[in-house]
């Protein structure tokens, strides 16, 4: 499965500008035809703000992303709220929907918890043969996340509004999911400015070995991987390095 990363500077609470925005990247990409899976970053169409107004979902705006995914017949993910809850939300190439992901742990240093409900619970679905792993930003910091889930997943995604002053921690914890949790790993952030807050992108992608396969940079556009993700490696290299069946359940002091 080829994945793909939508980096741009999101127009803040500007969701007609955005969609105009992520249509002409994607059109203007000279690999969307290898595409299998199109991810952006969190709360897509507004931008991480505490205005539940703009960050809300209306039914055009999951008009838009549904046509999207059948017109280019490929697998979206994108972020948005919906009933006060934080979500990335699935599509098939059909543009239907297959799963949606409450955000668990709410950004409290920015008062996200004051504006927005915490999901409960965490997720795992299918698509085109693989286990993924949804999550969204702050919840890459707690690492429990992703174990509880290693042994029932292939992908881990995270889309993320990751500011620039701790783009090291964005691009080191990435990496490290995908490494001790021998789980593809895709991580898409934004670019730009939100208020006094710079955003340098760095969405990446690595496979179950912590290979970069995908790697944005700070530019704007559609990012296809080099190498498509593949069920055999994964299990090839859970096979070779059966690390995780080492694993405590037990907690020590």
């Amino acid at each position: 499965m080829k994945v793909a990363v939508c980096q741009y500077d999101i127009k803040w609470e500007d969701k007609d500008f955005n969609k105009k925005k992520i249509e002409d990247l994607l059109n203007k990409c000279g690999k969307k035809a290898e595409i299998d899976w199109l991810i952006f970053s969190e709360m897509t169409l507004s931008g991480f703000t505490m205005n539940k107004e703009a960050s809300t979902l209306n039914e055009g705006d999951l008009k838009f992303f549904s046509e999207l995914a059948k017109k280019h017949s490929i697998n979206i993910s994108f972020g948005g709220v919906e009933n006060e809850y934080n979500n990335i939300i699935t599509l098939d190439r059909k543009g239907e929907r297959i799963n949606t992901y409450s955000k668990i742990h709410l950004y409290s240093f920015g008062e996200e918890d004051k504006h927005y409900k915490a999901g409960a619970e965490q997720s795992i679905f299918e698509l085109e043969g693989f286990r993924i792993m949804p999550s969204i930003c702050f919840d890459l910091r707690f690492p429990y996340l992703f174990w509880n889930m290693a042994e029932k997943a292939d992908i881990f995604v995270n889309m993320a509004a990751w500011p620039m002053k701790r783009a090291e921690h964005w691009m080191t914890l990435l990496k490290a999911r995908a490494i001790e949790n021998q789980c593809c790993m895709v991580g898409v952030n934004r670019i730009g400015l939100e208020g006094k807050i710079e955003f340098s992108g760095n969405s990446m992608a690595f496979d179950s070995m912590g290979l970069t396969v995908v790697d944005a940079k700070n530019e704007e556009g559609v990012f296809v991987a080099e190498i498509p993700f593949q069920i055999a490696n994964i299990e090839k290299i859970r096979s070779r390095f059966p690390f995780l069946k080492e694993r405590k359940g037990a907690q020590y002091n």
